[in-house]
């Protein structure tokens, strides 16, 4: 049995090759495109578990078929480019990727960044757990939002993140511990990722009537109900 199916969007063969193999020697099934518009079909007909992205390629570049993903899907992305900027690095979290990688990589360290969002676009709390608050449920081993009855589209990280502050309603944290717990480890100077997604669930939540993502000026944000 396989670990999941990794779809690698590289128009560079031997990028492919390498982070194929060993993907592959850790269970995985990998599937590849070599261009953006490619890497949209091969989403539609695999449901793969996660994407690997480059950002230069054909016909549609990595921005672009991110932000496409992120119309209708909620499949873990992982940016794989040699762009290493703060900006780039920010843009691509802001536009719905779990993780940015920069070439030249480790192959076992993208294995490692594969497993690690893997785990983390799981349940975040308790699996079964379901939290309830007015006009707004939160199913977290269905991985499903609901807003007075209607279910609402979230990122993988929208929802951690969701998760994670209304799983500890009234408790304040920082956007380092947000990054710490919801990303996993540290982005140096990229704190406004978080600013990016609160702003997003806000937006998502608008429905309920209720301003339950608080801003704590000079401190962070909490779930206030």
């Amino acid at each position: 049995m396989h670990a999941g199916v990794i779809l690698i969007v590289e128009d560079e063969q031997t990028v492919r090759d390498v982070a194929s193999l060993y993907l592959q020697k850790e269970g995985f099934r990998v599937v590849s495109a070599v261009d953006g518009e490619e890497a949209l079909e091969m989403i539609r007909s695999e449901n793969p578990d996660l994407v690997i992205l480059d950002i230069m390629l054909p016909k549609k570049d990595g921005w672009t078929v991110c932000r496409e993903i992120r119309q209708y899907q909620s499949v873990p992305i992982i940016i794989l480019s040699a762009k290493g900027e703060e900006y780039d690095r920010v843009l691509g979290l802001e536009l719905g990727a779990d993780d940015y990688v920069t070439k030249p990589f480790s192959p076992r360290e993208l294995v490692a960044r594969v497993k690690a969002v893997l785990r983390r676009s799981g349940p975040a709390t308790d699996p079964g757990q379901v939290l309830r608050y007015p006009g707004l449920t939160i199913d977290t081993a269905a991985h499903r939002v609901e807003v007075n009855g209607r279910e609402i589209p979230l990122t993988p990280k929208e929802f951690e993140l969701l998760v994670f502050l209304a799983s500890r309603p009234r408790r304040v944290f920082n956007r380092e511990q947000l990054l710490s717990a919801v990303w996993g480890y540290e982005f140096s100077g990229d704190t406004r990722t978080v600013d990016t997604h609160i702003k997003r669930l806000r937006e998502k939540l608008r429905g309920t009537g209720q301003s339950y993502l608080k801003t704590v000026w000079g401190l962070g944000y909490k779930f206030e109900v």
